[in-house]
């Protein structure tokens, strides 16, 4: 923290260094937080896909949507819009668990929009995302927060085999 009470980087720019819970809430300093995702990680797409997938069965939509994010901003312009689209729905989940329905809803459909066109690349299930999306943005704008966990969808086709 600098002098004048602002969280910064080593370079100067804000950064909130305050603990988060699960769902990327700031917690009181000194609090116990759940530890964030560093910034800036260049991760294969399957990489990026996997871990997302861990951080979303763990009920930290939060945190997927910066493993998205660090793809979205390093990735080929052409796959901008793909990664984009799927932070967007980790945040849309994350403001729906938050309680923030109309928020979630929103960013849910925006993100369903943003992927909708891409074939499915790095097995990634488009068709079952967007209807996800669409499902759950339903569901919040009429009956409420959800559980991030409970609700966390499967990024990819592939089914998970038990064990």
């Amino acid at each position: 923290m600098t002098e004048n009470g602002r969280d910064r980087d080593s370079e100067g720019r804000a950064r909130n260094a305050r603990p988060r819970d699960g769902l990327g809430r700031p917690l009181p300093y000194g609090a116990q937080g759940v530890e964030r995702q560093p910034e800036g990680v260049i991760r294969t797409p399957e990489e990026t896909v996997r871990e997302a997938q861990l951080l979303l069965d763990a009920g930290k939509p939060f945190h997927a949507h910066e493993v998205f994010e660090d793809a979205w901003k390093s990735g080929p312009e052409d796959e901008r819009a793909l990664w984009r689209g799927l932070a967007q729905l980790a945040v849309g989940l994350t403001h729906s668990a938050r309680g923030n329905t109309a928020g979630g809803a929103r960013l849910l459909l925006r993100g369903a929009g943003g992927i909708a066109s891409y074939p499915s690349p790095y097995g990634i299930d488009i068709a079952g995302l967007t209807s996800w999306a669409r499902e759950l943005a339903g569901r919040v704008t009429e009956g409420g927060p959800v559980d991030a966990g409970a609700e966390a969808p499967r990024l990819t086709s592939v089914t998970r085999r038990a064990g």
